[in-house]
């Protein structure tokens, strides 16, 4: 029997985490989020208390490390707007998962599904723009985080 830590699946999953960039593991972080969340709806919806509860805190950290990767010297209004949507998603999150609320958990899936469309409109634009300067910008190469940044703050 393999160790659980050697399963191919978490190798796997160690190896994209490894590989991707920012851009994409915020994206991760969003479905992840969004799975976990909808996990918990449906434990809710089965009566299933302690599915529901793994499921809704497993999504809560994943909103926690959204919030703690939220990087205020780049931006501090966006950031700031940012750590207050998270908040609000955290405590719905929390709410759904004491009171078994689905009213709360679908106010925070709603607005995970925004963010995440959003950071996907994004991640497009930003592709889209790379792609174009690429052939005739001889100017020094830019982060993707850093024109993510400046993506966010002209959005």
């Amino acid at each position: 029997m393999m160790k659980p830590e050697h399963r191919p699946s978490q190798e796997y999953l160690r190896n994209v985490v490894l590989t991707s960039s920012p851009e994409q593991l915020q994206l991760m972080l969003y479905d992840g989020a969004l799975r976990f969340a909808n996990e918990g709806l449906s434990a809710i919806q089965a009566q299933d208390r302690d599915a529901a509860f793994r499921a809704l805190e497993r999504a809560q950290l994943i909103v926690l490390e959204l919030s703690n990767g939220t990087r205020r010297e780049v931006n501090p209004e966006i950031a700031d707007r940012m750590l207050s949507l998270y908040n609000f998603v955290w405590r719905r999150l929390v709410d759904a998962n004491i009171y078994q609320d689905e009213q709360a958990l679908r106010e925070a899936l709603r607005v995970l599904q925004h963010q995440r469309e959003s950071w996907v409109l994004l991640l497009e634009k930003l592709r889209r723009e790379l792609a174009g300067a690429a052939p005739h910008d001889p100017g020094p190469p830019e982060s993707g985080s850093e024109r993510v940044s400046s993506f966010v703050a002209e959005a």
